[in-house]
C-alpha cells in the first residue's frame, strides 16, 4: 500500500481522453458555418486528385479577404471544375461561384431563425462532447473501484482518486461550456 492515491492511480491517460474530447468538440465548433467566412468548413470537403482524395487547402490557395467571402485558388486551373463538384455535393449549403480563375463562396447574412438553430445544433453538440467527458470519468472511476477490489488501494485513496476524476471532469465540463459560450456569441453577434 501506497501513501497517496496519485502513486497507484495514473490519470494521464483519462486526462488525454478528455482533451481529446474537447479537441474533438472544438474542431466540429470550427466547422458550423456562424454567417462569417471560415476556411474550417472546407476541411472535410475533398477532391479526387489523381486518384487521392485530397484536402482542397492541399490544392489550392483558400483566403478570406471579406468577412463572408471565401476565395478558392487552385494551383492547377484543371481541377477548378473538381473542386466545385465537390463543394455542391458536400452539406455546407453554400454554392461555389466559378469565375474560370477562382471559385468564390459568399456566405448570405444569418436571419435570426437560422441562428436559433445553429444555436441549437451547437449546444446539442457541447452536451454530446460531456455526455463523452462523463463516460470517461465512468470508466475512471470502475477502473480505481477493481484496483481497491484488488486490494492494490485502500478505502482512503479510492476516494481521493473518485475526488481527482470529479475535478478533472468538472473542468473539462467547464471548458466545454466557456467554448460554447464563445461560440454562441459568435453566432448571434454576426
Amino acid at each position: 500500500m501506497s501513501q497517496k492515491g496519485e502513486n497507484i492511480m495514473d490519470y494521464t491517460n483519462l486526462k488525454e481522453k478528455m482533451e481529446k474530447t474537447i479537441n474533438v468538440y472544438s474542431e466540429k465548433l470550427s466547422e458550423v458555418r456562424a454567417g462569417r467566412a471560415n476556411p474550417a468548413i472546407l476541411n472535410k470537403v475533398k477532391i479526387d486528385y489523381y486518384g487521392t482524395p485530397t484536402p482542397i487547402s492541399q490544392v489550392a490557395g483558400v483566403s478570406v479577404p471579406e468577412a463572408r467571402l471565401i476565395v478558392i485558388q487552385p494551383w492547377d486551373a484543371s481541377i477548378l471544375k473538381e473542386i466545385e463538384k465537390a463543394i455542391l455535393a458536400s452539406d455546407i449549403g453554400i454554392n461555389p461561384n466559378n469565375d474560370g480563375k477562382v471559385i468564390r463562396l459568399a456566405f448570405p447574412e444569418l436571419n435570426e431563425e437560422r441562428r436559433k438553430e445553429i444555436v441549437k445544433d451547437v449546444r446539442k453538440m457541447a452536451e454530446e462532447a460531456k455526455v463523452a467527458i462523463r463516460s470517461i470519468r465512468r470508466e475512471g472511476i470502475d477502473a480505481a473501484k477493481a484496483t481497491q477490489k484488488n486490494n492494490e488501494m485502500t478505502e482512503d485513496e479510492l476516494k481521493q482518486a473518485e475526488n481527482e476524476i470529479q475535478k478533472m471532469t468538472d473542468k473539462s465540463i467547464e471548458e466545454i461550456d466557456k467554448i460554447l459560450e464563445t461560440k454562441e456569441k459568435e453566432v448571434m453577434s454576426v
